[in-house]
């Protein structure tokens, strides 16, 4: 049975982007839009609580049930809530199209009740030579975050 989740971005910019999974061992399909953004790259991960009590710092680190350090989408040793980088336009629009073979709807990679966060920068994938860059890609700061929740199908 596909499942739908959401996520609306809040913050300095603000989106939607949804989730879509035909069944559970299938790549989870990631789109939508994100406005407000400077032009270029922007870390878009999903962090590991559902929490944005206190902004997006209340949604803790990426979502990491591995343990792993933090790395590239396509990588072998990566969080599972990483999700690299949305690229802006000279518009300060990001359309969102990717495909995650980590993430998931259900089970226990499931990112439904997790938050997305927006950064400000772009995430180096873990090879920067930064001190932040095996934890967080040194993404910066927290321009936007939201819940994922279940969508209607």
């Amino acid at each position: 049975m596909p499942s739908k989740a959401v996520c609306v971005l809040k913050g300095e910019v603000n989106g939607t982007v949804f989730f879509e999974q035909n069944d559970a061992n299938s790549a989870v399909k990631v789109t939508g839009e994100i406005t407000g953004l400077s032009k270029g790259l922007h870390g878009f991960h999903v962090h590991e609580f559902g929490d944005n009590t206190n902004g997006c710092i209340s949604a803790g680190a990426h979502f990491n049930p591995l343990g792993k350090e933090h790395g590239a989408p396509t990588a072998s040793v990566r969080h599972v809530g990483d999700l690299g980088n949305v690229e802006a336009g000279q518009d300060g629009v990001a359309r969102v199209n990717i495909q995650d073979s980590q993430i998931s709807l259900e089970g226990p990679n499931s990112i439904v009740g997790r938050t997305v966060v927006v950064h400000a920068d772009p995430d180096d994938l873990g090879l920067g030579g930064h001190e932040l860059s095996k934890t967080t890609g040194n993404a910066g700061g927290r321009l936007a975050c939201g819940v994922i929740g279940l969508a209607k199908m």
